[in-house]
């Protein structure tokens, strides 16, 4: 079995405590030699300004490249690409280009009166400005606000169209759920490459409402089985399991990538890494 390329999602901190928990993230993986690692924004751009700290902070200081989440929530399109055009003068040039989550408590999404009206249409303008390779979302399991899988297939594809290379997806819990996506999108004709989202389920009643949320389906056997292993105090035993076990059903399957939701927790991500032959190639003091 190859040794994947990996990737790693961290959120940006709100507080000292969870500043350190990110640089001690950061510490722990970087060493793993990712592809890359990507920082998101919080619903409804709320940690807009912490985003792009982290970012440029990561990029001057870890040594590993680093690819910026990029949103339509409540910004004009002049501030998003002004927002774009800092980050390659920083020499950021990876973007994750998504529409964004509305602002918690508001009905839906909604475009700013002079701000992008999808995804489609960011995509469109970072392309066009030649500076930066851009990643999309994408969904194994249909959105909440698609009608169905075929919906967010035709979705990608309108992405892809405008020039994203890549997209990663959403978790998901079998391999086979990634696997129907993968060959759906290529009957599509999509040539975006497709990176499947792993999370290492490090609690699993909050990732089991997560996934409730974000419409990934839930197997009967995965409740039962940390029915069993919460009650036994092994929940974390399960979870390394389990989560190498997918990993490697997806190499098997001709997955060359994947990458990591680590929820700035490194502990699990790491533990799974190694099961699948990723290891520190380099010192810390090489990475900081």
């Amino acid at each position: 079995m190859p040794t994947p390329n990996v990737s790693f999602e961290f959120f940006p901190p709100q507080s000292l405590e969870a500043s350190f928990r990110l640089w001690d993230t950061l510490g722990t993986l970087a060493p793993l030699t990712p592809e890359f690692v990507s920082v998101t924004y919080g619903a409804g751009g709320t940690t807009r300004g912490l985003t792009h700290d982290a970012v440029k902070t990561i990029n001057a200081n870890y040594g590993v490249p680093v690819a910026a989440h990029l949103t339509c929530v409540d910004a004009t399109r002049e501030d998003t690409l002004a927002i774009a055009d800092s980050y390659a003068e920083a020499g950021v040039t990876r973007i994750v280009a998504l529409r964004g989550d509305p602002p918690k408590g508001s009905d839906g999404f909604k475009a700013h009166p002079q701000g992008f009206g999808s995804s489609v249409e960011l995509v469109d303008a970072l392309a066009k400005t030649g500076k930066f390779d851009i990643a999309v979302g994408a969904y194994p399991d249909p959105h909440p606000e698609a009608a169905d899988l075929a919906a967010c297939v035709e979705y990608l594809k309108r992405k892809s169209d405008a020039g994203a290379s890549t997209a990663i997806t959403q978790f998901f819990f079998e391999a086979d759920t990634f696997f129907r996506f993968r060959d759906a999108c290529a009957d599509a004709g999509i040539d975006a490459r497709i990176v499947p989202g792993i999370l290492p389920i490090n609690n699993w009643t909050r990732v089991r409402a997560f996934a409730t949320r974000c419409g990934a389906v839930i197997p009967t056997w995965l409740d039962e089985a940390y029915d069993t292993a919460i009650r036994d105090g092994r929940e974390d035993l399960l979870s390394i399991a389990l989560c190498s076990e997918l990993c490697t059903k997806l190499l098997e399957g001709g997955v060359e990538d994947l990458h990591f939701y680590t929820l700035n927790t490194p502990d699990l991500t790491r533990d799974v890494c190694s099961a699948l032959g990723v290891t520190s190639r380099v010192t810390l003091a090489e990475v900081a």
